[in-house]
């Protein structure tokens, strides 16, 4: 009886934890998928609304000092402009199912078409999967890096290097896969500068 009980809490802890950090409508869709009787949501523009006006009243609390700055936007950051700027509405439809304006591979490409001037293609950009390096809003690590520049290559390029003896003496000097080679597209096969 004593273990049913803990077990139960257990799991309302954990949905408690889960449904805190969604936003209104991954809430919804968790909850009616879970539980019978899930009472239906309003119109999406009032959700979004209501959302929206809630996370900027967070950010003003923010900024005047009310509440902690835990996880607002440290001026050492990389900001994607659009984000920075509030104009969610670049990227983001709410009306479409996704949230938005376009397929994930081909929405970074709306305003970033100038990444591909080369006729050898880095895999992921070639994909339209910008997210497998960087991340959509903003990143201590620059440009909106997942992770530092020393480190993002090697979280795909695990296998042994062609020209070791090469890349020894570059991580020697602490240089960085970009500073020889272009991340998006080049001219030869390794995108070299």
């Amino acid at each position: 009886m004593l273990r049913t009980l803990f077990h139960i809490a257990a799991m309302a802890l954990i949905s408690a934890a889960f449904l805190a950090g969604c936003d209104p409508i991954s809430r919804h869709k968790v909850l009616s998928t879970v539980f019978d009787g899930v009472p239906t949501l309003p119109p999406p523009e009032q959700i979004c609304t209501e959302y929206t006006d809630k996370k900027l009243a967070d950010l003003r609390d923010e900024l005047s000092g009310k509440k902690a700055v835990a996880d607002s936007v440290k001026p050492e950051e990389s900001v994607h402009r659009p984000y920075g700027e509030k104009k969610c509405n670049d990227c983001h439809d709410k009306s479409k199912d996704s949230g938005l304006m376009r397929p994930l591979n081909e929405l970074c490409l709306m305003c970033h078409k100038d990444f591909f001037k080369g006729p050898y293609q880095h895999g992921p950009a070639a994909v339209g999967d910008c997210l497998a390096c960087h991340v959509p809003h903003n990143s201590p690590d620059g440009p909106l890096l997942k992770t530092s520049a020393k480190l993002i290559c090697a979280t795909c390029h695990k296998e042994p290097r062609a020209a070791l003896s090469l890349h020894d003496k570059v991580a020697d000097r602490k240089l960085i896969c970009v500073d020889c080679h272009n991340p998006h597209y080049g001219s030869s096969p390794f995108f070299l500068k």
